[in-house]
């Protein structure tokens, strides 16, 4: 005997077959789908409207540092994490859902601004809550979906990128080069400590970053208190034992000029040790001829990873303003997510505006390191490179 609450759910459903004029409609009225229009309109009369690009595609790079395109294509990797778990509370103050749309455009412009969670919900109607919720989920959801865009290449790509070199710089087998830049933030009185305080005077969190020919990121450290010295920083990293223990960096040997086989390694500034697997540029007042030219080409390769860093920065600028208050075990994964934006837009082919990359160091203010660890393998790879060098000039 089916209870009565059953037989009038049913006579509900059938009413709800018929049409009404009062019944919300389909789904454009209950998502909001049209932000990208007001957020533009409404940003573009601000007070930093004069900067605003007139051209609709340049104005959206201008707010969110990448093209539609590469846009749709990051919704298309959340896009699940997103609508499966969606929390309560992602309305604007309008009463309307967000779209996915939205929400990706929310933690992108988070990241890239800056800004304050408040001042970001400001440009999108909704409040600083969303905003902070919005970042958090996109940042977890990339970390797993896109993590793709970050991994040491494969054998076919890792001989693309010794060739670019070569041509480039006249490093022969030269698989990429090595940098490190701080994250500052402000740390509450309650967690502050001398670990994460600086040389500097400043709490941060570092980030070393291995790139390649077109300044990707192959591989990254970060969650390690900015105090550490680099050298210090890269033999705490997976980076390093993997090398050192012949996992990376163990494809084929090069022949030089003067027949001498060369191993695969990484160019890095004098912070760093000097390793057979890690060469750094020759230091003193008087080096010869060939080692100021080897310099000169070592330089240029190194380059790589500073703009590279710098250019993460600007884009992000979230990395290179203080972080407020910001949670140490979060951080490494916004840091992260940052690099795979990096790495994204590069892979989509998209292009960074000119004045987006930071017009000083990555570092500016932080004292240039010196290591002095100089491996005898290490002088020897440096002395043959020179020496080859010196042959092709």
């Amino acid at each position: 005997m089916a209870p009565p609450k059953k037989s009038k759910s049913k006579k509900k459903e059938k009413k709800s077959t018929k049409p009404s004029k009062c019944r919300s409609p389909p789904e454009p009225k209950t998502i909001e789908s049209d932000w990208w229009t007001s957020f533009w309109e409404k940003n573009s009369t601000s007070d930093a409207g004069p900067k605003v690009p007139k051209d609709e595609e340049e104005a959206f790079k201008y707010f969110f540092r990448i093209s539609k395109k590469t846009f749709e294509y990051i919704c298309s990797l959340v896009r699940q994490d997103l609508i499966s778990r969606p929390p309560s509370g992602l309305i604007n103050i309008e009463g309307r859902l967000l779209s996915v749309e939205k929400q990706v455009a929310i933690a992108l412009r988070r990241l890239a601004s800056g800004e304050s969670q408040v001042s970001v919900g400001w440009a999108f109607g909704v409040g600083q809550s969303t905003v902070s919720q919005m970042t958090w989920r996109f940042i977890e959801s990339m970390e797993e979906r896109a993590k793709h865009h970050l991994k040491w290449p494969h054998a076919e790509r890792l001989e693309e990128i010794k060739a670019s070199f070569e041509t480039t710089h006249g490093l022969p087998n030269c698989c990429g080069a090595i940098d490190a830049t701080h994250i500052i933030m402000t740390l509450p009185a309650v967690e502050t400590s001398d670990d994460w305080y600086d040389q500097e005077k400043n709490y941060s969190m570092f980030l070393q970053a291995v790139v390649d020919d077109k300044m990707r990121f192959l591989d990254i450290v970060t969650g390690w208190p900015g105090n550490m010295t680099l050298s210090r920083l890269l033999k705490c990293s997976g980076f390093y034992r993997l090398c050192s223990s012949g996992e990376r960096l163990n494809g084929q040997t090069k022949a030089l000029s003067n027949r001498v086989e060369i191993r695969e390694y990484v160019v890095g500034y004098t912070a760093y040790p000097l390793l057979p697997w890690l060469i750094t540029p020759f230091e003193g007042k008087d080096l010869s001829n060939p080692m100021i030219q080897f310099n000169g080409k070592h330089k240029e390769a190194t380059l790589l990873a500073e703009r590279a860093l710098g250019q993460l920065k600007g884009s992000w600028r979230i990395l290179h303003k203080v972080m407020w208050r910001p949670d140490k075990h979060k951080l490494p994964s916004i840091i992260l997510v940052c690099c795979l934006l990096h790495n994204i837009i590069i892979d989509c082919g998209d292009e960074v505006n000119a004045d987006v990359p930071l017009r000083h160091h990555h570092d500016e203010g932080y004292v240039k390191q010196s290591c002095q660890q100089l491996e005898p393998h290490g002088q020897m790879v440096r002395e043959n490179l020179c020496k080859h060098l010196n042959t092709l000039l």
